[in-house]
Order: structure tokens, then sequence, then C-alpha cells
């Protein structure tokens, strides 16, 4: 529920940058965030979003299918075009080489959105009798920290005087190519340095239909999750109702309006990002702990399809998801586990969430509350973010590891 929001601040984050648009309608503050007209733009493009998927599965299906011809050309159509006019193989080696930040950086960068964008790369929700099932890839970008700047690296221009010329990136990797003055992207700003006017105009165009496309398709498959969810008595069977269209009304609904809401406690993408990141690792995680209580408690059941050498893939795969969970850093683990005001003493609280959590959860999920408490901790302890850093670095990851091993095992009673 949180994608279209996250997309809903893309599109405005970039048609803020056109000079017109800024100067005469600003829709963000200084801090980069939302004001006024930023506020009430989300909620006509989410009333938009809405509007779009109340209209039933196949008009957005149709409306779809330009979108999704446009978002596949244009970043082939941007590669080629600006590749084929410059490259400067000596950025490859500047503003400190391959991996100026060590792993730590690239550890750090995985929650900055590589995770994020990982679940568009699949397709499909439950199987339901009624609603499309299929979900388009995310697509989302931050203007001001774009994930695909990797791939304009030979471009970049390597001077101040704008002209691309071979030699040392702009300003290094403290000062990104983009981000300073027109804060419209790497890519934009790639395309007028090598000349391109034209193929920067489509790029502007394409940040604005791709966020906003995408947008379109999370409400519809969000609102179908709940549907299912609803369908399923997991949550209110009034989720489940549909209209003569067969459009779960309540279920985009309730999707729209917590999209309008999710601003309040996470203003800005990065923070968005953040806790789908930290929610989305929360979900693999529950998969392998699942996939191996089956096994234990039904070993003998037909099956057709069986994962190989399932004893070391599924702690493996559990322990991923815990070093994802760390990596996105202190205070992302605190707010996808709820925050209780202040700052949190994280042994203090691992009582208190052990506490609230007895009687009121089945003994066999009683392994989550020393889960989340734990990691609380970690992060705590941890380099990304907690404040007391009293892991080094490496030996963090392996108490990780060990920590999450344990839970796994536990859990498997």
């Amino acid at each position: 529920m949180f994608i279209a929001p996250i997309e809903v601040l893309a599109a405005i984050t970039y048609v803020n940058s056109v000079q017109w648009v800024h100067d005469n309608f600003n829709m963000l503050n200084d801090a980069g965030l939302l004001n006024g007209h930023g506020w009430s733009s989300r909620f006509v493009l989410m009333v938009l979003f809405t509007s779009i998927n109340l209209a039933g599965a196949k008009f957005l299906s149709e409306s779809n299918i330009v979108v999704v011809v446009w978002k596949t050309v244009v970043p082939f159509l941007a590669v080629a075009v600006v590749a084929g006019m410059q490259f400067n193989p000596d950025n490859f080696h500047a503003g400190g080489g391959f991996m100026p930040f060590g792993f730590h950086g690239v550890f750090a960068a995985l929650t900055g959105g590589v995770v994020f964008r990982a679940p568009g790369l699949r397709t499909g929700g439950p199987a339901r009798r009624r609603g499309p099932q299929s979900e388009e890839g995310p697509v989302a970008r931050d203007p001001d920290r774009d994930g695909d700047r990797r791939a304009a690296l030979h471009a970049a221009p390597g001077r101040d005087d704008r002209r691309p010329r071979a030699g040392e990136l702009l300003n290094g990797w403290k000062k990104p190519l983009g981000t300073d003055p027109s804060k419209l992207g790497a890519w934009y700003t790639l395309a007028l340095a090598v000349g391109a006017g034209w193929l920067a105009k489509v790029l502007l165009i394409d940040a604005i239909i791709s966020p906003a496309g995408t947008g379109v398709v999370y409400v519809g498959t969000s609102a179908r999750l709940s549907y299912a969810l609803g369908e399923e008595r997991e949550m209110p069977s009034a989720l489940s109702q549909t209209n003569k269209r067969g459009v779960p009304v309540v279920s985009i609904l309730v999707t729209a309006v917590i999209g309008c809401v999710a601003f309040g406690p996470f203003k800005s993408w990065n923070a968005l990002v953040g806790v789908v990141t930290a929610a989305t690792a929360i979900m693999y995680a529950f998969a392998p702990i699942s996939l191996a209580a089956l096994h234990k408690l039904d070993p003998d059941r037909q099956r057709s399809y069986r994962m190989p050498a399932p004893t070391i893939l599924l702690p493996a795969a559990f322990c991923s998801a815990n070093l994802i969970i760390y990596w996105g850093g202190f205070d992302t683990t605190w707010e996808a586990r709820g925050r209780h005001g202040g700052r949190p003493d994280p042994v203090r609280d691992r009582g208190r969430t052990i506490r609230q959590r007895r009687g009121e959860v089945r003994p066999n999920a009683g392994w989550m509350g020393p889960w989340f408490a734990g990691h609380v901790i970690l992060g705590a302890l941890g380099r990304y973010g907690g404040g007391y850093e009293v892991l080094p670095p490496w030996v963090d990851i392996a108490v990780v590891i060990a920590f999450a091993l344990g839970i796994f095992y536990f859990a498997l009673g």
C-alpha cells in the first residue's frame, strides 16, 4: 500500500523540478518535503489512481498497455543514445575507484533502493476468482538519489564547464551528477551534457509517466491482496465485496486512504522506501521458516516441487533476510516494529515486547517476540545508525548471522 504514495512523491518531485512549475506552483519546501501545494497534489494523484482502478480491471489493463511499452522502450533508448554519443572509460577509475566506501557502502545501498526494486521483478498475486492477477515492476526513482547512476557512469562529464570530457567525475561521489543545480536526475543531466536535448525532454516526461503508471497498478495490486485476505477471513469480510464489474471497491478505497496518510509518519521518499524494504525483508524471512516447518510436520506429502538442499538453503535464506533488516538501519528497524515514543532502550523494550505478546499469540509464533526485540538490540549496537557502534565491521555480520540461525532453529522447535 506504500508503493503508490512512493510513486506519487517521485512524480511530484520531477514535475516540481520544471522551472515554470517551481516558480509558479512550488510543491516542495527547502528540505525537499511536501508543502501545502504538494499535499494537495498528492491527494489529487491518489484520487486519480483510485478512480482508474474503480473503473474496472479491463479499463486498467487496456490503459496500462501504452505505459508498459513506454517504460520498456525509454530506458533502452537512453542508454543507447548516451553511450553512443559519449563514452569515458576513465570514469570507472575516478572518485576513489571501484567500491570507494568498501562493502559497507554496498550493504547500505542494498536497502537504499536495490531490495525495493527487486519485488518488481516478480509477477502475480494470490490466485483469486476475480480481478487481474499480475503486477508491474516498480520503477520508482528518487531524483536526488537515482539508482541508475552506476549505468550512466561512463558518460559523466569531467569538468565544471559541463562539457563531456574524459577524466574524473564532476564532483566525486559526495555531490553526484544530477543533484545540483538541476536536481532532475543523472540521466536528464547527462542527456543535456552530451547535447541530446530531445532525449532530456523524453526522460522528463518518462519521469512522470513511469511513477504514475506504477502507482496506478499498485493501488489495484494492493487492493486485490487485501481482497484475498478478506475472502480468507484473515481480515474483515467487507474487503472481499465487489461490485457488478468485479471490482473490490472497499479494498481499493482502503488502499487509497492508507496511501494518503502514509506521508504522515514517513515524510520522504527514503523513509517510505526504507520501511517498504524492512517489511519486504520480514516477509522474506517468514517464507523459509514456514517451508521448513511444513517439511518437518508433513515430510511424506507428495509435492510437485521440492526445494533442493533445504537444510542449507532455508537457513541461508532466513539469514539473508535478517541481514537486509540489519543493513536497513536502526531507525527503519524501529519504525517497522512500532514506535513507543522517545529514544528506545533496546534492553528495556525487549522485555516489554515479550510481555506484550505473551498470551496474545499462539505458542508456535512465540519466536517472533525475541526476533523483533533482538533486531532492535542489534541495530542499536551495529554501525547502521544505532548510535553505539559497539560491533566492529564484519563482526556485526557474523553476530547477525549467528542470531538469525539461533532464531531459525528456535522457531522450528
